[in-house]
């Protein structure tokens, strides 16, 4: 791998000193070899970094990538319609090439908007087809197969025989875990506790401790959502995963809008890595977690954008903004400050994914996954006498990033994704939604 020079960058280093420096950066292989001014060494490119901004890449602990083709088909429901009605329904219709363009469309918008590690969760089949685009794309990712052994509104396509999604899942993880030195490791994915079975859950949490590997599932998005846990396990969402032995530091919960106080407990004293989707918890109308709370208890919280179909982008930029701001109307100006929020968009999603001490800062001897900025901008302007952090979270979009590199690759630059053929997967995208369209009739069992 060639040998990189970043030149008279201001560095936002997220150290645990959180400093902000300018200077240089060296990259050898995929690792940040030197932090430092005026460094003297001979690399095989130099980038002249001058009024540009650099940072950790962007960490997101939350993504459906199996969704991406659904944006639009979904808009203005509420969470259990929305699965029922339409996404399990646009999942069951999937085929591996539709999937392995979701995935590829969805890699696109991430790695141009500055996002270099996702833990992404897909859907019941077809799943190597999307672990084939995660590995060409260049991305870091913990992912898995969705896991889905219950429910009398699913699709049949969806609903799987225990043993078969166990098996399925122990394959894939042997195929693709810590595949390219461990920029792709696998998790297990349990859709949420409505659609698994008990029998599920504990063979996942046997799983997990046999291989290691992190559990990534939902809970506690949507107050309806409760009342069914509470109806089928006669106990809430974390309390239940806590009875059957999942809640712990393995496990990675997407949304918990809706907790009491003996589930943030739970959260806080079992280590559990909660990742805050506050644009889709808004679009679905689930409601806003108290990520305020969890963070003065100490917990673990993270930032993801959830699936396109509930966002309806895939872009830290709005989530850091919006988590931010939908905090203050209820527990002031100073809740959710921009350092706060940028701190859950890396080193956060970093200690999410167990990853803290090789992602999520920029430090001598971490991957080099780094975004460069350029926000010599009329919207991010004046850059004088300006807090850098707030400026990248109440000012800065996607437009103004310059470079994405992961793993010391520079895989986009001046707006083109290197490795994915954006022409080809625009044209195959479109192509791929009208054709699952299509299949929907057949699959829901209704005329059409």
């Amino acid at each position: 791998m060639p040998t990189i020079l970043i030149k008279n960058a201001q560095i936002i280093t997220m150290n645990a000193q959180e400093e902000i420096i300018q200077g240089d950066l060296l990259i050898e292989d995929d690792k940040i070899k030197n932090i430092g001014t005026n460094l003297r060494h001979k690399a095989d490119q130099v980038i002249n970094a001058t009024d540009k901004t650099v940072i950790p890449g962007f960490i997101q602990t939350h993504i459906h990538l199996c969704q991406t083709l659904f944006r639009g088909q979904a808009d203005d429901m509420e969470l259990m319609d929305w699965l029922q009605k339409r996404i399990w329904p646009l999942e069951a219709s999937h085929d591996e090439e539709s999937s392995y363009y979701s995935a590829m469309l969805g890699l696109g918008e991430l790695i141009q908007s500055g996002t270099t590690t996702i833990v992404d969760m897909e859907t019941v089949n077809h799943t190597d087809a999307a672990f084939r685009a995660m590995a060409q794309s260049g991305i870091r990712v913990l992912a898995g197969k969705v896991m889905m052994d219950m429910g009398d509104d699913v699709p049949d396509l969806l609903r799987e025989d225990t043993a078969a999604s166990i098996q399925k899942s122990v394959d894939l993880l042997e195929k693709w875990h810590q595949h390219d030195n461990g920029r792709i490791q696998y998790a297990f994915c349990p859709r949420f506790v409505v659609s698994c079975t008990e029998e599920l859950l504990t063979q996942v949490r046997e799983l997990s401790n046999h291989y290691h590997v992190k559990v990534h599932t939902h809970a506690s998005e949507n107050r309806k959502e409760i009342e069914i846990v509470e109806q089928q396990r006669g106990m809430r969402n974390i309390v239940y995963l806590d009875h059957i032995g999942l809640a712990n530091e393995n496990l990675i919960l997407a949304h918990c809008v809706w907790l009491d106080d003996e589930e943030k407990r739970i959260i806080k004293d079992r280590g559990i890595k909660m990742s805050h989707c506050p644009s889709s918890n808004m679009k679905l109308s689930s409601g806003i977690a108290d990520v305020p709370d969890m963070l003065d208890m100490q917990a673990y919280v993270s930032l993801g954008a959830d699936g396109a179909p509930c966002n309806n982008n895939l872009d830290m930029f709005n989530e850091m903004r919006m988590a931010s701001l939908i905090q203050k109307p209820k527990h002031g100006p100073t809740a959710m400050n921009a350092r706060t929020t940028f701190r859950m968009a890396t080193i956060g999603g970093a200690r999410a994914v167990g990853m803290e001490d090789q992602i999520g800062s920029i430090e001598i001897g971490k991957k080099a996954d780094l975004v460069m900025l350029d926000l010599n901008n009329f919207h991010t302007f004046p850059s004088a006498e300006v807090d850098p952090i707030s400026r990248i979270v109440y000012s800065a979009t996607r437009a103004d990033v310059d470079l994405t590199m992961i793993n010391g690759k520079i895989v986009m630059q001046n707006g083109t994704v290197k490795t994915i053929d954006k022409e080809i997967v625009l044209h195959e995208a479109n192509k791929s939604i009208q054709r699952l369209l299509k299949r929907i009739p057949s699959i829901m069992k209704i005329p059409g």
